[in-house]
C-alpha cells in the first residue's frame, strides 16, 4: 500500500539538533512543511555528501517554511559524535533523529529488516501531516536537494493553488496547467 496522502503515524524519538538532545513526535513534522530524509547509516560514504548538500541548502527549505529531519537508525548519541567528527555533517543544523527500535523507518516503509537499515527514502509532509511527495533511491544513488527543493516547490504551489498542476522540470514562474478535457491530446 503507498503512503501518498496518508497521515503520518504515531512515534516518539530522539533527535540530535543544535549541539542539544530533542525529543520529537508526529506532532514536531505537523503545523508546516517537513522533509523526513532517511539514510542507511551514519559513518558512511554517500550518506554524509547528502547531509552536506541538505545542509548547504537548508536556509532556502527555511524561507519555504520547510524543517528538514534526517533520520537513521542510528542513536542520537551517534548522530553528535558523526557531527563533531565529520566537516560534512557537522554543517547540519536540522534535526537528526534516531531510530534505534526502527519504529520511524517502519512507519514509512523503509526499513531493511534484514541489515536493521533504513534505505534511502524522501518524504515530504504537508502541514496537516499527509506525505504528499515520497521517494525511495538505491543505497549507492545519492539524492540531490536542489531538486528536492524543486519538488517542495512544486507541492505547495499546487497546495495553495487548487486545480492546477506543475508539469515536468516546472520552476516558480513557469506556466502551470489546469486539467480539463479540453487540454486531452493537445499537450
Amino acid at each position: 500500500m503507498s503512503l501518498l496522502n496518508t497521515e503520518i503515524l504515531p512515534f516518539k524519538a530522539q533527535a540530535y539538533a543544535n549541539g542539544e538532545f530533542v525529543e520529537l513526535t508526529e506532532a514536531s513534522l505537523k503545523g508546516h512543511w517537513s522533509v523526513v530524509f532517511f539514510y542507511p547509516a551514519d559513518f558512511t560514504f554517500v550518506c554524509p555528501t547528502e547531509l552536506e548538500d541538505l545542509a548547504e541548502n537548508y536556509a532556502e527549505f527555511k524561507s519555504l517554511g520547510v524543517e528538514v529531519y534526517a533520520v537513521s537508525t542510528d542513536t542520537h548519541f551517534t548522530h553528535k559524535a558523526w557531527h563533531e567528527s565529520s566537516a560534512a555533517v557537522g554543517k547540519v543544523q536540522f534535526p537528526m533523529i534516531g531510530d534505534p527500535t526502527a519504529t520511524l523507518a517502519r512507519n514509512f516503509q523503509v526499513l531493511i529488516e534484514a541489515d536493521g537499515l533504513a534505505e534511502r527514502g524522501t518524504f515530504v509532509i504537508n502541514p496537516e501531516g499527509k506525505i504528499v511527495i515520497m521517494e525511495h533511491h538505491d543505497g549507492g544513488i545519492g539524492r540531490d536537494a536542489s531538486e528536492l527543493l524543486r519538488k517542495v516547490k512544486a507541492a505547495q504551489y499546487v497546495a495553495a493553488n487548487p486545480g492546477q498542476v506543475c508539469p515536468a522540470k516546472w520552476q516558480p514562474g513557469a506556466a502551470t496547467l489546469t486539467p480539463s478535457l479540453d487540454l486531452v491530446g493537445k499537450i
